[in-house]
């Protein structure tokens, strides 16, 4: 049994998102927790302290909330009348950063998969910044799925690597659930240096050819920027799932804090799945 998280604020990207995972898992028994967090937009102390009876606008969000996710859930099980999956409802007065935290610990989540706008749907912005948060604290695997993204099956799965962190089977195993339920390609891509791998890095790569096994295609680019080498494996090969590793010391990090991303132009227009580091 997958646990899969859902934040929802109730958007089309959201609802987009929540059914790539449906989709993407179909033929795999889950457990979808729907999330919805709610907070006044202006509240006073005492509500906080006190009843939200005190004033009255805490209970008026937690029912929009509440009916909302209910209504959410029968869709979902109209829609898709899928018998491995069932769901569950979860309103929160609560931040949606810190309730996903809350809710990943407590019902030991599998996975989060959630919509990449961000409030303003900026072109130039790459992740809305709840998403941003969520992937970098995330103690589980996240999907960012982007806006208008019409389901397509992952075949063709990008893993771009430095080989510099030593790969474990929990840490490559979402990635491999993917693969058997849709007879997926993983596309190693280490983008050259220069230099050639070092004793470590052989190593970590040996491992990782081991654990993919025959779902994997071993791809060296030429000396490049890692941004301009995934837009142009993009660019040159259909690619449906783009997956990196939360590792401090790679690009993943650079991706969320460095500007020249914008001048650059790397927009992920597939789902983007980002693993935590174990």
């Amino acid at each position: 049994m997958i646990r899969i998280l859902c934040p929802t604020d109730f958007s089309d990207n959201a609802f987009e998102a929540i059914k790539y995972a449906l989709l993407a898992y179909k033929n795999e028994e889950c457990t979808f927790y729907l999330l919805n967090t709610y907070s006044p937009a202006v509240y006073q102390s005492e509500y906080l302290i006190g009843s939200p009876g005190q004033i009255g606008l805490g209970d008026v969000l937690k029912t929009s909330s509440t009916t909302q996710l209910e209504n959410l859930k029968n869709r979902l099980i109209d829609e898709f009348k899928n018998p491995n999956h069932s769901f569950i409802v979860h309103s929160a007065f609560n931040t949606l950063l810190g309730e996903i935290s809350e809710t990943v610990t407590n019902e030991k989540i599998d996975l989060v998969v959630m919509g990449t706008k961000g409030a303003t749907g900026a072109q130039e912005i790459l992740f809305g910044t709840n998403t941003v948060h969520v992937i970098k604290r995330a103690k589980c695997p996240v999907i960012a799925v982007p806006p208008n993204f019409e389901f397509e099956a992952p075949k063709e799965i990008l893993f771009p690597t430095d080989y510099e962190i030593e790969y474990a089977k929990k840490l490559i195993e979402p990635v491999l659930v993917i693969a058997k339920n849709h007879q997926s390609r993983i596309n190693v891509m280490h983008v050259h240096t220069g230099l050639d791998l070092d004793t470590e890095q052989q190593k970590h790569k040996v491992l990782l050819e081991k654990l993919l096994g025959t779902t994997a295609l071993f791809h060296e680019v030429p000396n490049n920027e890692i941004i301009s080498a995934v837009n142009a494996f993009q660019a040159s090969s259909k690619i449906n799932l783009l997956v990196m590793v939360q590792n401090k010391h790679t690009f993943l990090e650079r991706l969320f804090i460095e500007p020249v991303i914008k001048k650059i132009g790397f927009h992920v227009t597939v789902p983007f799945m980002v693993l935590p580091q174990v």
